[in-house]
């Protein structure tokens, strides 16, 4: 369907290509899923997010009255070609530094979540939180596995030392005691969904932050696997479960993490377009995160 034009009711998207010149925010396209541990059409989500943005507008209600477009300078960088194997990740980690060079803060739009390992070590981030219902800390190349990897895999000088890593969401149900027994091994930082919601967003984002913020020249990196999300929200997401995040819940999170400085990188993951319902809801709920990681910049 056609979108209607008023020029009084400025469109978000259509933002104008990345030329090296310094930006506030760069988007960028990883469409990864061929190691994806269940069946997914994840490489074609980041067109869908790009086309789901001009159903908003970019102005944020304040007060005072923010519009996105007029306070920041926004790019897309386009796609990178072919992202996932050995070859993929390189060309990866190159683009999303050179973005980071440029740029307040680099979204990549996913793809699978194994993009988080790339995009988190092109940004070289030194610490990281995750929105997931999983762990993401299997063994081998997957995108059950990014976690893991940026501790265990990334080259010297690149890992993620695991004490700066805070996972939201943790679900029942959803993980094995196994992952759970890693995870506290490596004294990752684990707030299950239950603890979330008994504290409140505020309390916890400020833990969040405090932990992977730690150390000098802090560079966070925020992985939002959208599955997070209950599946009446996230029915695009293959592995979302009935009791997840509420659609609002993920926006006031991701606005909160974005507001920091410290976060020069994020990505949004597990989206699978083609799967999606009938009305795009997945997407648009994608779609917004991206705003609200732009409004956190102002």
């Amino acid at each position: 369907m056609a979108l209607s034009h008023d020029p009084s009711w400025p469109r978000a998207g259509a933002w104008p290509a990345f030329d090296g010149a310094p930006t506030d925010a760069a988007i960028l396209g990883v469409p990864v899923w061929r190691t994806s541990l269940s069946p997914t059409g994840a490489h074609a989500t980041p067109a869908a997010i790009r086309e789901a943005l001009p159903r908003y507008s970019a102005t944020l209600m304040g007060p005072p009255v923010v519009d996105l477009n007029e306070a920041l300078r926004i790019v897309d960088a386009g796609d990178v070609v072919e992202p996932d194997g050995d070859d993929g990740t390189a060309r990866t980690v190159a683009r999303v530094a050179e973005l980071a060079a440029a740029s307040r803060r680099v979204i990549a739009l996913g793809g699978d979540n194994s993009l988080t390992y790339s995009v988190a070590r092109g940004a070289a981030a030194t610490g990281l939180i995750t929105f997931d219902a999983h762990f993401d800390l299997r063994d081998g190349v997957s995108n059950g596995t990014p976690v893991r990897r940026l501790v265990e895999d990334a080259p010297e000088g690149e890992r993620i030392d695991p004490r700066r890593i805070v996972q939201i969401g943790i679900a029942d149900y959803a993980n094995s005691a196994a992952y759970a027994q890693r995870a506290a091994d490596w004294g990752i930082r684990v707030i299950t969904l239950d603890e979330l919601r008994a504290r409140g967003i505020a309390d916890v984002t400020a833990e969040a932050l405090e932990i992977a913020g730690a150390g000098a020249d802090p560079r966070i990196h925020l992985d939002i696997d959208v599955d997070v999300c209950d599946r009446s929200v996230a029915p695009g997401c293959p592995a979302s479960v009935p009791g997840g995040l509420a659609a609002w819940e993920l926006r006031a999170l991701t606005r909160a993490v974005g507001a920091d400085a410290r976060v020069t990188s994020a990505d949004l993951a597990e989206v699978d377009a083609t799967v999606d319902a009938e009305d795009g809801r997945t997407v648009r709920l994608a779609a917004l995160c991206v705003l609200e990681l732009l409004a956190g910049l102002v």
